[in-house]
């Protein structure tokens, strides 16, 4: 009985982001509220409430959502180039920055914040979770397996380069995916490699 009560849980919390989701997408975060989710999700709004508890809650659990599924993308770009750093980053940069362009959430959060309403742009920026926290975690465990190599301090301050310049990009891109791609891939492989070379003796930052 208990994992059933889970089963119908976690559809039901799938069921109110799907909802949520659409409504943003189409009419922004600022304008959003929790009897036009309810109603979008077929639920009562007691029920979305008893669950979620707040607007800003469902906010948190959206970018949740959408950042596992950009981590599960950058991973699987990041194993395509193991064995080179900044190639590696250059494929996982470019992979996050244009699923963000083409992303119905990340475009409704990014017009509504040049229009002035940033509440939910907050998950991406000023709040360190979900997106910075997470992101980091995973690619400094990453990184520890990847590229043995990297001492400790370069390696965290490369990961939070990244991490951060990437976020930047997202909310204020001043170039192509590509081309910005391969400016931070370029700055991380600097970060990473101080010196320029790596202790095998092999070029990567250039």
């Amino acid at each position: 009985m208990t994992r059933f009560r889970e089963s119908v849980r976690s559809l039901l919390r799938e069921q109110v982001l799907d909802a949520a989701y659409r409504l943003v997408a189409a009419d922004g975060w600022g304008v959003l509220r929790m009897a036009a989710i309810a109603r979008a999700a077929g639920i009562s709004r007691q029920t979305l409430y008893n669950e979620f508890g707040s607007k800003e809650a469902i906010g948190n659990a959206l970018i949740q959502r959408e950042l596992e599924g950009f981590l599960l993308g950058i991973q699987r770009e990041l194993d395509a180039h193991r064995g080179e750093l900044e190639a590696a980053a250059v494929a996982g940069v470019g992979y996050t920055l244009q699923q963000a362009v083409d992303n119905p959430l990340i475009k409704s959060v990014l017009l509504a914040a040049r229009g002035g309403e940033d509440d939910l742009l907050a998950y991406l920026t000023t709040r360190p979770e979900p997106v910075f926290g997470t992101a980091m975690a995973m690619l400094d465990a990453y990184a520890i397996e990847a590229w043995p190599d990297v001492d400790e301090e370069s390696r965290g301050l490369a990961v939070e380069t990244i991490v951060r310049l990437t976020v930047s990009h997202i909310v204020q891109p001043v170039a192509s995916p590509e081309e910005s791609a391969r400016r931070i891939a370029r700055i991380t492989a600097r970060i990473a490699y101080p010196g320029g070379v790596r202790p095998d003796g092999r070029g990567e930052a250039r």
